[in-house]
């Protein structure tokens, strides 16, 4: 009985890798995505990330809004580290999810077109210590989206 089930729970792990990579497929290169924070910041005030992804296509394109800006902090989607190469600490939810995602979670870009969201940082992590942050965008995995710059702030007193 035991080795069924665990054939089964294989299967099943696969076919949600599966459906997660499928839906990477239909954007990549096509959806590029731009980060930038205006700087500099005083220690304590909010640390406004804007997010804009651009569809350089001409069609209409998807992406999962799963683990982006545009669903705000359910998940830590971003590296954000200091001029020592320490990681800000993250202190937002950690939302679980069953795969594959439904059809709402999905957000369109018409073509040449782009969407935008802004969100403040300073509410899922510590950067409130003086200096320079470096942002990296770490859930292309999930949202599908690829081509991310990375980005740098100051934090000031």
């Amino acid at each position: 009985m035991r080795k069924p089930l665990i054939i089964a729970t294989a299967c099943l792990s696969l076919f949600t890798f599966a459906a997660c990579k499928t839906m990477h497929k239909t954007t990549a290169g096509e959806l590029i995505t731009n980060m930038s924070v205006p700087g500099p910041v005083k220690t304590g005030n909010p640390v406004m990330l804007t997010f804009t992804v651009r569809n350089t296509s001409s069609k209409e394109l998807k992406f999962c809004k799963w683990h982006t800006p545009f669903e705000g902090f359910r998940n830590s989607i971003f590296t954000i580290t200091d001029s020592k190469g320490e990681e800000a600490r993250y202190k937002g939810a950690m939302a679980k999810r069953v795969m594959p995602p439904p059809a709402d979670a999905y957000m369109a870009v018409p073509a040449g077109d782009s969407v935008t969201a802004t969100i403040d940082l300073l509410k899922a992590y510590d950067v409130t210590t003086p200096g320079k942050y470096k942002i990296t965008y770490q859930s292309s995995g999930i949202s599908g989206l690829e081509k991310v710059n990375e980005t740098s702030f100051t934090v000031t007193q």
